[in-house]
């Protein structure tokens, strides 16, 4: 398994803003870090599935309704709800997996220190709506500079074949996993192909390509 380093380097402003919110309000309701250490395990072990934000979420909500059921004390399902709705409040914006990882690992250590260092005040509220990673802010940036367009052909690196989905590289930044039932068995890892754009986002980036020929 591929373990993420924690650096203080890796986090922006904003990001430790986030960490900073998050462990003084899980602080505040008394939660147990040992739980907080649960869900970060999760992430870490799932960090490589294409889906691993959305399973995040989805494994806080099945401990809230769990919560009763799998606790080793009657405040569990009070701490598996807190945390689900402090990852909800300030992480909903943050796209990558990576990166939440990375603040929960500092919310970790951040709740220690909270929880020896007194009393805690008026939690401020992070200052901005929306949290890039370095790589978003990449992806962002080739985005607005290629100006992509729906059917336009690009050239693309298979990185990854798992089943029929198959990982593609564009431009040595923006990675995408697609479903090609039909052609994933015939292609290998590192090879050059052509595909499609099918679908941009609102911001420009690639949201859905396929594989052409």
């Amino acid at each position: 398994m591929t373990m993420v380093e924690f650096t203080s380097e890796t986090l922006t402003d904003a990001q430790w803003e986030i960490a900073h919110a998050i462990a003084q309000t899980l602080v505040k309701e008394n939660t147990d870090v040992n739980e907080l250490g649960k869900t970060i395990a999760y992430l870490r072990a799932s960090i490589h599935q294409p889906d691993a934000n959305s399973r995040f979420f989805k494994y806080l909500k099945t401990l809230v309704s769990n919560g009763k059921q799998i606790g080793h004390s009657g405040r569990t399902p009070d701490y598996y709800r807190s945390i689900d709705k402090a990852c909800g409040d300030y992480l909903k914006n943050v796209q990558d997996a990576y990166t939440i990882l990375q603040i929960l690992g500092w919310v970790s250590r951040l709740m220690r220190y909270y929880k020896d260092a007194g009393p805690i005040g008026e939690i401020q509220t992070p200052s901005t709506a929306t949290f890039e990673s370095p790589r978003q802010a990449e992806i962002s940036k080739v985005a607005k500079s290629q100006n992509f367009k729906v059917d336009q052909i690009l050239e693309a690196t298979v990185t990854k074949i798992n089943g029929i989905k198959v990982t593609y590289e564009i431009l040595g930044t923006i990675k995408l996993t697609e479903k090609e039932p039909k052609k994933a068995q015939s292609l290998c890892e590192g090879q050059i192909v052509k595909v499609e754009i099918v679908d941009i986002k609102e911001d420009g980036s690639i949201k859905k390509v396929k594989l052409v020929g």
